[in-house]
């Protein structure tokens, strides 16, 4: 087999990365416009670091807004993707809320809240977009989750039950969709600057990185650079399966 020139790009495939106008939903959306994909990046409002990374994509970064909260709002969204881009190859359910609080004082709207846009919401989104898939016959979907669904963390437990969620629907729907062409996979991102740790101090970031084996913390980039893995020709016969991106806060 002849190597690939320098320049090789991907297939234009469109991916669909929710929570895309900032932090690892925005890393996700401008490493995969430098691998060649279209991506259409869905959030409740466009930031203007997302307009900014559009300015430069040459076409292939698109932004539309979709608040996923809105239940009944997302199938009709999920056709004007179709509608308008064409087949969707890559779905990235990245949106979601990080709300802290001790369960016995957090107020039943919070919960419902963090559930509803971590589960649910992405639970349905995937429902019309895999029918999508299935009609296609291929597709590869990544469900972003986080370490604390395994190792939970103090004030965190509401935010820990929906991302143990998404690794479970992860596995399950890897069986049911697998022969159709299509993977499903998932994300545990560690301790990221614009994540689980926004509200921590310095000393604080740091004594979480002692304790990783590479004593640092990981980067946004670092997930963008599992999902295009996934999305590529490595990732075909990989499904099912939770990777973990903590530099070894774990190991």
């Amino acid at each position: 087999m002849s190597p690939r020139p320098a320049n090789w790009r991907a297939p234009m495939h469109n991916v669909l990365v929710t929570g895309g106008s900032r932090g690892i939903g925005l890393a996700i959306g401008k490493r995969l416009v430098g691998a060649g994909y279209n991506v259409i990046a869905a959030a409740r409002r466009e930031s203007d670091e997302l307009k900014a990374a559009i300015g430069v994509s040459e076409g292939r970064l698109h932004f539309r807004a979709c608040d996923l909260a809105a239940i009944d709002a997302i199938p009709a969204f999920a056709k004007l993707v179709r509608d308008e881009f064409g087949p969707t190859y890559g779905l990235v359910n990245n949106a979601g809320l990080g709300t802290e609080g001790l369960l016995a004082t957090m107020h039943n709207s919070q919960i419902e809240a963090l559930v509803q846009l971590n589960v649910l919401s992405p639970i349905i989104l995937t429902k019309y977009v895999a029918r999508q898939m299935m009609a296609d016959g291929a597709g590869r979907i990544i469900n972003i989750s986080s370490i604390i669904a395994t190792t939970g963390y103090n004030g965190l437990s509401v935010y820990g039950a929906t991302k143990a969620a998404a690794t479970g629907f992860t596995r399950s729907l890897a069986r049911e969709v697998g022969k159709l062409g299509i993977t499903v996979n998932a994300i545990a991102p560690g301790f990221i600057d614009t994540e689980l740790t926004h509200n921590l101090s310095d000393d604080g970031r740091k004594r979480i990185a002692s304790r990783s084996a590479l004593r640092r913390l990981p980067e946004t980039d670092d997930v963008a650079r599992m999902v295009e893995y996934l999305l590529g020709e490595g990732g075909r016969n990989v499904t099912g399966t939770v990777f973990t991106i903590d530099a070894g806060n774990t190991a």
